[in-house]
């Protein structure tokens, strides 16, 4: 907290985007602790920081998860009145952040907004990420670990459409407000590998026996606590704000496919 505090005294800071987070569920489950000290303990060192500066700070802006709200049944979407059930040490701690942030709102007035995305891919993504992870692996020839029967669904995101849409955030969203932002491109995991598979195949050809790149996929134990789907209604921030995604799943995969080739 003091280098942090040091940060804000030399940059004159008068606006925070708070993206700092551990975001790996998998490694929630074997690590929670380290979620627990970043995402907790962190957000409260920022969020005291910027109290004891309420003349300068005008904005904290803070990013979320749409995993805060739990697991969907078959319908339905997610919005920002959706109550909160998280289910993995990560999403538990995205969630304890998430309403400190709105408890330092509402008891000291600080001006915060938070923003609530579905999952990101596209450039630069770690690659214990499931996209970066199934792209590299496939194109090495190794197995593609995908959990239980592969029918988990997420709603994508673009990383480049997330960024604008937390800077219109920043710019054009309401004081103590919460915006989902969703991509709108629903797909299960097992037809995100496949689909991944068939890019490969075009731009590498198959593997060295022949073999199609798909017939790498390997069904592993499913992850405890793994919800079984996610997807998100950004209607209010394309109210609020005017942003819509500029990407859709299928072109923006084929981009991050060939960016990682790259």
């Amino acid at each position: 907290i003091v280098q942090l505090d040091e940060i804000f005294d030399i940059y004159e800071v008068d606006a925070v985007c708070h993206f700092a987070a551990e975001s790996h569920v998998d490694r929630s489950v074997t690590a929670p602790g380290d979620f627990i000290y970043t995402n907790i303990i962190g957000t409260y060192n920022l969020l005291e920081i910027a109290r004891v500066r309420s003349g300068t700070v005008k904005l904290i802006q803070h990013i979320s998860t749409d995993e805060v709200f739990g697991s969907l049944g078959p319908e339905g979407l997610f919005t920002e009145h959706s109550p909160y059930r998280p289910n993995s040490p990560y999403s538990a701690s995205k969630a304890s952040s998430d309403h400190l942030v709105r408890a330092y709102r509402a008891t000291y007035g600080l001006p915060v907004k938070i923003s609530n995305c579905s999952n990101n891919y596209g450039p630069y993504q770690f690659p214990e990420k499931l996209i970066p992870l199934m792209i590299l692996n496939a194109a090495e020839g190794k197995p593609l670990p995908v959990y239980g029967d592969g029918k988990n669904v997420r709603d994508w995101l673009y990383v480049r459409d997330h960024c604008r849409a937390v800077w219109s955030v920043m710019k054009e969203g309401g004081l103590g407000e919460t915006y989902n932002i969703g991509g709108g491109g629903e797909m299960d995991n097992l037809s995100v590998v496949k689909m991944i598979c068939r890019h490969l195949y075009d731009i590498l050809g198959p593997l060295p026996d022949g073999s199609p790149r798909e017939s790498l996929i390997t069904f592993v134990r499913d992850r405890p606590g793994h919800d079984r789907r996610y997807a998100v209604d950004s209607s209010k921030i394309r109210r609020d704000t005017g942003w819509t995604p500029e990407e859709d799943f299928i072109t923006g995969l084929l981009k991050t496919v060939k960016w990682y080739l790259d």
